[in-house]
């Protein structure tokens, strides 16, 4: 299932990127035309947004996040196994909070449309839940591969 999410989020993750390449290709071309793209921000924006949200999951999964080398590089392993737990139920408790607000947004963006594509609102709100759902959903995967051993200091975790 792990695997299914993880391919799912990367896929999603290139579209959108795609997505902001090509809004930003368009606002550029659009420089030298006599035609007017103002939606390409907002569009850019908004593919921006759904790219941090879900390519940050996959970060967390793999373990690419930033951390301080310095200090974990002197923290003796059986010691930072239970760092990276806090850690993770750090991240773990932040993201039930992102999803609450986010919840909370969305319905405020139900009745709200974007300024230049009357796009709504809600749906832009909804990536910070869809955040927080993976967040939850890898943090707590990487809790319980720490508990059974089965975690890369290195690599964030091990292939199953």
């Amino acid at each position: 299932m792990t695997k299914l999410i993880e391919r799912l989020l990367g896929f999603l993750t290139i579209v959108s990127f795609i997505g902001v390449i090509s809004a930003v290709v368009v606002q550029i071309m659009a420089r030298y035309l006599p035609y007017n793209a103002v939606w390409t921000e907002e569009l850019t924006r908004y593919f921006f947004i759904f790219t941090i949200c879900f390519g940050a999951p996959l970060g967390l999964l793999k373990g690419e996040y930033i951390n301080v080398d310095v200090i974990l590089k002197r923290i003796p392993l059986k010691i930072r196994k239970y760092y990276e737990i806090v850690i993770y139920l750090l991240i773990l408790a932040l993201s039930v909070v992102l999803v609450m607000e986010g919840l909370t947004f969305t319905e405020i963006g139900a009745n709200q449309l974007s300024a230049t594509m009357n796009f709504p609102m809600s749906y832009i709100h909804a990536g910070f839940v869809i955040l927080g759902v993976f967040l939850a959903y890898f943090s707590t995967i990487q809790i319980i591969r720490l508990l059974k051993n089965q975690y890369n200091f290195e690599q964030g975790y091990e292939e199953e």
